[in-house]
Protein backbone atom coordinates (compact mmCIF):
# COMPACT_ATOMS: atom_id res chain seq x y z
CA UNK A 1 0.00 0.00 0.00
CA UNK A 2 1.08 3.72 -0.52
CA UNK A 3 2.14 5.90 2.15
CA UNK A 4 2.13 9.69 1.65
CA UNK A 5 3.74 11.89 4.94
CA UNK A 6 3.10 15.73 5.90
CA UNK A 7 6.31 17.59 5.60
CA UNK A 8 7.47 21.12 6.82
CA UNK A 9 7.51 22.89 3.62
CA UNK A 10 10.26 25.63 2.88
CA UNK A 11 8.27 27.90 0.60
CA UNK A 12 7.69 31.31 -0.76
CA UNK A 13 6.37 34.58 1.18
CA UNK A 14 2.95 34.77 0.01
CA UNK A 15 3.39 37.55 -1.14
CA UNK A 16 6.24 36.54 -3.87
CA UNK A 17 4.39 33.18 -4.67
CA UNK A 18 3.46 33.92 -8.35
CA UNK A 19 6.99 35.62 -9.14
CA UNK A 20 8.84 32.72 -8.08
CA UNK A 21 6.55 30.20 -9.24
CA UNK A 22 8.55 28.51 -12.35
CA UNK A 23 7.88 26.37 -14.76
CA UNK A 24 9.52 22.87 -14.49
CA UNK A 25 13.37 23.30 -15.46
CA UNK A 26 13.66 20.76 -18.50
CA UNK A 27 10.25 22.87 -20.30
CA UNK A 28 12.61 25.72 -21.33
CA UNK A 29 16.00 25.04 -23.70
CA UNK A 30 19.45 27.28 -22.33
CA UNK A 31 18.14 30.43 -24.81
CA UNK A 32 14.53 30.07 -23.11
CA UNK A 33 16.18 29.82 -19.12
CA UNK A 34 18.18 32.92 -19.99
CA UNK A 35 15.71 35.10 -20.76
CA UNK A 36 12.82 33.90 -18.51
CA UNK A 37 15.44 34.35 -15.62
CA UNK A 38 16.53 38.00 -17.31
CA UNK A 39 12.83 38.95 -17.46
CA UNK A 40 11.91 37.70 -13.96
CA UNK A 41 15.15 37.44 -11.20
CA UNK A 42 12.99 36.27 -8.83
CA UNK A 43 11.60 33.24 -10.67
CA UNK A 44 12.70 29.94 -9.32
CA UNK A 45 14.36 28.89 -12.38
CA UNK A 46 17.59 30.86 -11.42
CA UNK A 47 17.91 28.06 -8.45
CA UNK A 48 16.29 25.53 -10.95
CA UNK A 49 18.84 26.11 -13.72
CA UNK A 50 21.87 28.06 -12.30
CA UNK A 51 23.74 28.01 -15.08
CA UNK A 52 21.81 31.07 -16.16
CA UNK A 53 23.17 33.12 -13.21
CA UNK A 54 26.86 30.97 -12.47
CA UNK A 55 29.61 33.24 -13.12
CA UNK A 56 32.74 31.57 -15.32
CA UNK A 57 34.43 28.86 -12.99
CA UNK A 58 31.68 28.67 -10.51
CA UNK A 59 29.80 25.67 -9.74
CA UNK A 60 26.32 26.15 -10.46
CA UNK A 61 24.85 23.42 -8.03
CA UNK A 62 26.89 25.21 -5.49
CA UNK A 63 25.40 28.70 -6.88
CA UNK A 64 21.97 27.09 -6.41
CA UNK A 65 21.98 26.00 -3.07
CA UNK A 66 23.22 29.23 -1.93
CA UNK A 67 20.74 31.59 -3.53
CA UNK A 68 17.84 29.48 -1.94
CA UNK A 69 19.02 29.55 1.34
CA UNK A 70 20.03 33.14 1.01
CA UNK A 71 16.77 34.05 -0.31
CA UNK A 72 15.14 32.22 2.84
CA UNK A 73 17.40 34.93 5.06
CA UNK A 74 16.24 37.65 3.12
CA UNK A 75 12.03 37.09 3.85
CA UNK A 76 11.53 35.70 0.07
CA UNK A 77 10.58 32.26 1.46
CA UNK A 78 9.56 30.95 5.19
CA UNK A 79 9.55 27.54 6.88
CA UNK A 80 7.00 25.58 8.42
CA UNK A 81 7.45 24.59 11.96
CA UNK A 82 5.21 21.78 11.54
CA UNK A 83 4.65 18.87 9.50
CA UNK A 84 1.62 19.44 6.97
CA UNK A 85 0.19 18.58 3.52
CA UNK A 86 -0.88 20.94 1.01
CA UNK A 87 -3.96 20.71 -1.27
CA UNK A 88 -3.08 22.24 -4.93
CA UNK A 89 -5.18 23.07 -7.21
CA UNK A 90 -4.37 23.55 -10.62
CA UNK A 91 -7.19 25.20 -13.40
CA UNK A 92 -6.94 26.34 -17.32
CA UNK A 93 -9.25 26.70 -19.95
CA UNK A 94 -11.84 24.97 -18.16
CA UNK A 95 -9.99 22.06 -17.03
CA UNK A 96 -9.21 21.49 -13.22
CA UNK A 97 -7.54 19.20 -11.12
CA UNK A 98 -6.58 18.89 -7.49
CA UNK A 99 -3.82 16.94 -5.45
CA UNK A 100 -2.15 16.29 -2.77
CA UNK A 101 1.32 17.39 -1.78
CA UNK A 102 3.44 15.82 0.75
CA UNK A 103 6.38 13.17 0.66
CA UNK A 104 6.85 9.30 0.11
CA UNK A 105 9.35 6.93 0.93
CA UNK A 106 12.10 6.27 -1.31
CA UNK A 107 11.54 2.51 -0.50
CA UNK A 108 8.25 2.86 -2.01
CA UNK A 109 10.01 3.24 -5.25
CA UNK A 110 12.88 0.23 -4.43
CA UNK A 111 9.88 -2.15 -3.69
CA UNK A 112 7.59 -1.20 -6.93
CA UNK A 113 4.60 0.65 -4.61
CA UNK A 114 5.96 3.84 -6.88
CA UNK A 115 5.68 2.65 -10.50
CA UNK A 116 7.18 4.29 -13.86
CA UNK A 117 6.93 3.79 -17.70
CA UNK A 118 9.86 5.49 -18.79
CA UNK A 119 13.86 5.52 -18.79
CA UNK A 120 15.92 7.83 -17.82
CA UNK A 121 19.29 9.19 -19.04
CA UNK A 122 22.40 9.34 -16.72
CA UNK A 123 23.31 12.53 -17.76
CA UNK A 124 19.89 14.26 -16.76
CA UNK A 125 20.06 11.87 -13.50
CA UNK A 126 23.70 13.12 -12.43
CA UNK A 127 22.53 16.52 -13.29
CA UNK A 128 19.43 16.38 -10.73
CA UNK A 129 21.49 14.82 -8.28
CA UNK A 130 24.13 17.41 -8.48
CA UNK A 131 21.46 20.11 -7.85
CA UNK A 132 19.96 18.55 -4.69
CA UNK A 133 23.47 17.46 -2.96
CA UNK A 134 23.73 21.55 -3.92
CA UNK A 135 20.81 22.75 -2.26
CA UNK A 136 20.60 19.93 0.06
CA UNK A 137 16.75 20.25 -0.74
CA UNK A 138 14.23 18.71 -3.45
CA UNK A 139 12.63 21.79 -5.02
CA UNK A 140 10.33 20.11 -7.74
CA UNK A 141 7.63 17.93 -6.57
CA UNK A 142 7.05 14.63 -8.51
CA UNK A 143 3.77 14.07 -10.32
CA UNK A 144 2.46 11.12 -9.36
CA UNK A 145 -0.97 9.75 -10.52
CA UNK A 146 -3.17 6.77 -8.38
CA UNK A 147 -6.74 5.44 -9.24
CA UNK A 148 -9.15 7.88 -7.91
CA UNK A 149 -10.64 7.19 -3.90
CA UNK A 150 -13.77 8.93 -3.07
CA UNK A 151 -12.64 9.49 0.68
CA UNK A 152 -9.35 11.57 -0.64
CA UNK A 153 -11.38 13.56 -2.89
CA UNK A 154 -13.94 14.38 -0.45
CA UNK A 155 -10.99 15.19 2.31
CA UNK A 156 -9.77 17.40 -0.08
CA UNK A 157 -12.74 19.51 -1.56
CA UNK A 158 -12.92 19.55 2.48
CA UNK A 159 -10.26 21.72 3.33
CA UNK A 160 -10.98 24.01 -0.29
CA UNK A 161 -13.73 25.59 1.09
CA UNK A 162 -11.09 27.47 3.55
CA UNK A 163 -9.46 30.53 2.38
CA UNK A 164 -6.39 29.06 -0.01
CA UNK A 165 -2.66 30.04 1.06
CA UNK A 166 -1.83 30.65 -2.52
CA UNK A 167 -4.27 32.09 -5.38
CA UNK A 168 -2.64 33.37 -8.44
CA UNK A 169 -2.69 32.77 -12.51
CA UNK A 170 0.85 32.61 -14.22
CA UNK A 171 1.58 34.20 -17.20
CA UNK A 172 0.37 31.04 -19.29
CA UNK A 173 -2.99 31.50 -18.00
CA UNK A 174 -2.67 28.47 -15.52
CA UNK A 175 -4.76 29.23 -12.15
CA UNK A 176 -2.60 27.81 -9.26
CA UNK A 177 -4.23 27.57 -5.43
CA UNK A 178 -3.18 26.22 -2.75
CA UNK A 179 -4.33 24.97 0.99
CA UNK A 180 -2.08 23.91 3.55
CA UNK A 181 -3.25 21.73 6.17
CA UNK A 182 -2.03 21.82 9.59
CA UNK A 183 -4.51 19.69 12.03
CA UNK A 184 -2.79 16.74 13.09
CA UNK A 185 -6.50 15.42 13.03
CA UNK A 186 -6.80 16.38 9.43
CA UNK A 187 -3.17 14.68 8.42
CA UNK A 188 -4.07 11.78 10.15
CA UNK A 189 -7.46 11.50 8.14
CA UNK A 190 -5.18 11.78 4.76
CA UNK A 191 -2.35 9.28 5.94
CA UNK A 192 -5.20 6.60 6.80
CA UNK A 193 -6.35 7.37 3.43
CA UNK A 194 -3.65 6.99 0.90
CA UNK A 195 -3.04 3.85 3.24
CA UNK A 196 -6.00 2.02 0.91
CA UNK A 197 -3.99 3.36 -2.48
CA UNK A 198 -2.43 0.26 -4.14
CA UNK A 199 0.10 1.99 -6.28
CA UNK A 200 1.44 5.75 -7.53
CA UNK A 201 2.07 6.07 -10.78
CA UNK A 202 5.04 8.97 -11.95
CA UNK A 203 3.07 11.06 -14.47
CA UNK A 204 5.94 13.18 -14.86
CA UNK A 205 9.46 14.20 -12.99
CA UNK A 206 11.06 10.38 -13.90
CA UNK A 207 14.54 11.72 -13.67
CA UNK A 208 13.65 14.23 -10.25
CA UNK A 209 12.80 11.08 -8.72
CA UNK A 210 15.46 8.70 -9.73
CA UNK A 211 17.54 11.36 -8.30
CA UNK A 212 15.98 11.92 -5.06
CA UNK A 213 16.04 7.29 -5.01
CA UNK A 214 20.30 7.51 -6.12
CA UNK A 215 20.87 10.45 -3.42
CA UNK A 216 19.05 8.63 -0.89
CA UNK A 217 21.24 5.41 -1.85
CA UNK A 218 24.29 6.95 -1.40
CA UNK A 219 23.25 8.38 2.18
CA UNK A 220 22.59 4.99 3.22
CA UNK A 221 25.80 3.67 2.26
CA UNK A 222 27.27 6.60 4.21
CA UNK A 223 24.83 5.99 7.22
CA UNK A 224 24.26 2.16 7.42
CA UNK A 225 22.79 2.88 10.68
CA UNK A 226 20.06 5.35 9.16
CA UNK A 227 16.44 4.89 10.55
CA UNK A 228 14.36 5.17 7.41
CA UNK A 229 13.01 8.50 8.54
CA UNK A 230 15.94 10.88 8.04
CA UNK A 231 14.24 13.62 5.61
CA UNK A 232 16.86 12.36 2.63
CA UNK A 233 14.51 9.12 2.88
CA UNK A 234 11.41 10.54 1.15
CA UNK A 235 9.95 11.68 -2.25
CA UNK A 236 8.67 15.33 -2.67
CA UNK A 237 5.53 14.63 -4.61
CA UNK A 238 2.14 15.78 -5.68
CA UNK A 239 -0.57 13.05 -6.46
CA UNK A 240 -3.40 13.47 -8.48
CA UNK A 241 -6.28 11.26 -8.81
CA UNK A 242 -6.55 9.63 -12.12
CA UNK A 243 -10.29 10.95 -13.15
CA UNK A 244 -8.90 14.17 -13.01
CA UNK A 245 -5.79 14.01 -15.09
CA UNK A 246 -5.60 15.45 -18.68
CA UNK A 247 -2.73 13.41 -21.12
CA UNK A 248 -1.72 15.53 -24.68
CA UNK A 249 0.14 14.56 -27.33
CA UNK A 250 3.44 14.55 -27.87
CA UNK A 251 4.55 14.99 -31.32
CA UNK A 252 7.89 14.02 -33.25
CA UNK A 253 9.75 16.09 -35.99
CA UNK A 254 12.60 14.76 -38.14
CA UNK A 255 14.87 17.52 -39.14
CA UNK A 256 15.29 15.73 -42.98
CA UNK A 257 14.17 13.02 -44.89
CA UNK A 258 16.76 10.33 -45.34
CA UNK A 259 17.35 11.34 -48.85
CA UNK A 260 14.12 10.77 -49.97
CA UNK A 261 11.34 12.93 -52.04
CA UNK A 262 8.31 13.41 -50.67
CA UNK A 263 6.81 10.26 -52.83
CA UNK A 264 9.29 7.83 -51.85
CA UNK A 265 8.74 8.68 -48.19
CA UNK A 266 4.83 8.31 -48.77
CA UNK A 267 5.70 5.08 -50.85
CA UNK A 268 7.84 3.36 -47.90
CA UNK A 269 5.15 4.28 -45.35
CA UNK A 270 2.20 3.17 -47.73
CA UNK A 271 3.19 -0.71 -46.50
CA UNK A 272 2.06 -0.25 -43.59
CA UNK A 273 -0.71 2.58 -43.13
CA UNK A 274 -3.76 3.49 -45.58
CA UNK A 275 -2.80 7.27 -46.81
CA UNK A 276 -5.36 10.28 -47.36
CA UNK A 277 -3.95 13.58 -48.46
CA UNK A 278 -5.54 16.61 -46.12
CA UNK A 279 -3.59 19.23 -48.17
CA UNK A 280 -3.63 22.66 -45.78
CA UNK A 281 -6.11 21.08 -43.32
CA UNK A 282 -4.33 19.81 -40.40
CA UNK A 283 -4.47 15.65 -40.20
CA UNK A 284 -5.45 15.53 -36.48
CA UNK A 285 -6.06 11.85 -35.05
CA UNK A 286 -9.05 11.15 -34.21
CA UNK A 287 -8.19 7.68 -32.93
CA UNK A 288 -5.29 5.19 -31.43
CA UNK A 289 -3.86 3.71 -34.94
CA UNK A 290 -4.14 7.05 -36.70
CA UNK A 291 -1.43 9.59 -37.34
CA UNK A 292 -0.76 13.10 -38.73
CA UNK A 293 2.40 13.73 -40.91
CA UNK A 294 3.30 17.05 -42.60
CA UNK A 295 6.30 17.77 -44.71
CA UNK A 296 6.11 21.07 -47.03
CA UNK A 297 3.57 20.13 -49.57
CA UNK A 298 0.65 19.39 -46.42
CA UNK A 299 -0.72 17.01 -44.24
CA UNK A 300 -1.71 13.34 -44.62
CA UNK A 301 -3.40 11.50 -42.43
CA UNK A 302 -1.82 7.98 -41.60
CA UNK A 303 -4.50 4.88 -40.25
CA UNK A 304 -1.78 1.36 -39.19
CA UNK A 305 -3.33 -1.06 -41.43
CA UNK A 306 -5.02 -3.59 -39.08
CA UNK A 307 -2.27 -6.51 -39.24
CA UNK A 308 0.07 -4.33 -37.79
CA UNK A 309 -1.64 -3.49 -34.41
CA UNK A 310 -0.84 -5.04 -31.20
CA UNK A 311 -2.01 -6.17 -28.13
CA UNK A 312 0.91 -5.78 -26.15
CA UNK A 313 0.81 -2.70 -23.90
CA UNK A 314 4.01 -1.28 -25.12
CA UNK A 315 3.85 -2.64 -28.97
CA UNK A 316 0.53 -1.62 -29.03
CA UNK A 317 0.91 2.05 -27.95
CA UNK A 318 1.36 4.40 -30.69
CA UNK A 319 4.77 5.75 -30.31
CA UNK A 320 5.84 2.19 -30.72
CA UNK A 321 4.12 2.00 -33.76
CA UNK A 322 5.27 4.88 -35.18
CA UNK A 323 8.90 4.08 -33.73
CA UNK A 324 8.67 0.38 -35.41
CA UNK A 325 7.25 0.85 -38.99
CA UNK A 326 8.49 4.46 -40.05
CA UNK A 327 10.90 6.19 -37.37
CA UNK A 328 13.53 3.21 -37.79
CA UNK A 329 12.78 1.58 -41.32
CA UNK A 330 12.13 4.61 -43.00
CA UNK A 331 13.89 7.35 -41.35
CA UNK A 332 17.00 5.22 -39.89
CA UNK A 333 16.59 6.43 -36.04
CA UNK A 334 17.13 3.49 -34.02
CA UNK A 335 17.11 5.27 -30.78
CA UNK A 336 15.16 8.40 -30.57
CA UNK A 337 16.49 9.43 -27.44
CA UNK A 338 20.20 10.31 -28.54
CA UNK A 339 19.40 10.97 -32.41
CA UNK A 340 19.74 14.49 -32.99
CA UNK A 341 17.68 14.31 -36.17
CA UNK A 342 14.65 14.02 -33.89
CA UNK A 343 13.49 16.11 -31.81
CA UNK A 344 9.95 16.15 -29.35
CA UNK A 345 6.60 18.93 -29.46
CA UNK A 346 4.61 18.67 -26.53
CA UNK A 347 0.78 18.95 -27.72
CA UNK A 348 0.43 22.64 -26.33
CA UNK A 349 2.24 24.17 -28.43
CA UNK A 350 -0.23 22.73 -31.24
CA UNK A 351 0.47 21.91 -35.15
CA UNK A 352 1.12 25.18 -36.20
CA UNK A 353 4.62 24.37 -33.79
CA UNK A 354 4.90 21.29 -36.19
CA UNK A 355 4.16 23.05 -39.63
CA UNK A 356 6.65 26.12 -38.63
CA UNK A 357 9.15 23.84 -38.14
CA UNK A 358 8.73 21.30 -41.27
CA UNK A 359 8.59 24.46 -43.60
CA UNK A 360 12.29 26.26 -41.96
CA UNK A 361 14.09 23.39 -42.11
CA UNK A 362 12.37 20.48 -43.60
CA UNK A 363 12.19 16.91 -42.84
CA UNK A 364 8.32 15.74 -42.00
CA UNK A 365 6.57 16.03 -38.29
CA UNK A 366 3.92 13.52 -36.85
CA UNK A 367 0.64 14.71 -35.17
CA UNK A 368 0.11 11.77 -32.49
CA UNK A 369 -3.22 10.77 -30.48
CA UNK A 370 -2.34 11.45 -26.96
CA UNK A 371 -1.65 8.62 -24.66
CA UNK A 372 -4.30 7.81 -22.46
CA UNK A 373 -4.04 7.03 -18.52
CA UNK A 374 -5.31 3.65 -18.61
CA UNK A 375 -2.10 2.92 -21.08
CA UNK A 376 -0.12 4.17 -18.84
CA UNK A 377 -0.93 2.45 -15.74
CA UNK A 378 -1.18 -0.84 -18.25
CA UNK A 379 2.71 -0.41 -19.08
CA UNK A 380 3.82 0.24 -15.53
CA UNK A 381 1.79 -2.62 -13.82
CA UNK A 382 3.39 -5.03 -16.26
CA UNK A 383 6.93 -3.67 -15.49
CA UNK A 384 7.18 -2.25 -18.62
CA UNK A 385 8.54 0.83 -20.23
CA UNK A 386 6.81 3.36 -23.12
CA UNK A 387 8.78 4.53 -26.07
CA UNK A 388 10.50 8.06 -25.13
CA UNK A 389 8.28 11.33 -24.83
CA UNK A 390 5.22 8.97 -24.67
CA UNK A 391 3.23 11.53 -22.43
CA UNK A 392 2.61 15.31 -22.20
CA UNK A 393 0.55 16.28 -18.86
CA UNK A 394 -0.59 19.67 -18.70
CA UNK A 395 -0.78 21.98 -16.82
CA UNK A 396 2.32 21.67 -15.53
CA UNK A 397 3.06 21.51 -11.58
CA UNK A 398 5.22 24.96 -10.56
CA UNK A 399 8.85 24.12 -9.07
CA UNK A 400 9.79 26.54 -5.86
CA UNK A 401 6.23 26.75 -4.42
CA UNK A 402 6.57 23.77 -2.26
CA UNK A 403 10.31 22.73 -1.52
CA UNK A 404 11.77 19.64 0.46
CA UNK A 405 14.61 20.27 2.55
CA UNK A 406 16.94 17.59 3.52
CA UNK A 407 18.57 19.11 6.69
CA UNK A 408 18.09 17.16 9.56
CA UNK A 409 16.94 20.48 11.94
CA UNK A 410 14.13 21.02 9.11
CA UNK A 411 11.92 17.87 9.36
CA UNK A 412 11.84 17.07 12.88
CA UNK A 413 8.39 15.66 14.29
CA UNK A 414 7.44 14.31 10.85
CA UNK A 415 5.03 11.86 10.87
Amino acid sequence: MAELRPFAALRPACRYAGQIAALPYDVFDEKEALQEVEENPLTFLAIDRPETIAKAGEDRYEVAGRLLWQRLEAGYFEEEDSPCYYIYELSSKGHSQTGIAGVAPVDDYLSGTIRRHENTRTEKEEDRIAHVKGCMAQTGPIFLAYRAKREIRALQEEEKRRRPLYDFTAKDGVRHRIWRVQDPEKTGAFLAAFEKVENLYIADGHHRCAAAVSFALSMRRRHPDYTGREPWNFILAVLFGDDELKILDYNRVVRDLNGMTDRQLLARIAACFEIDFTGEEVARPRCKGEFGMYVKDGWYLLTVREEYKSPDPVDGLDTALLQKYVLEPVFGIRDPRRDERISFVGGLRGPAELEAKVNRDGGAAFLLYPTSLKELFAVADAGRLMPPKSTWFEPKLRSGLLIYSLKEQSQEGML
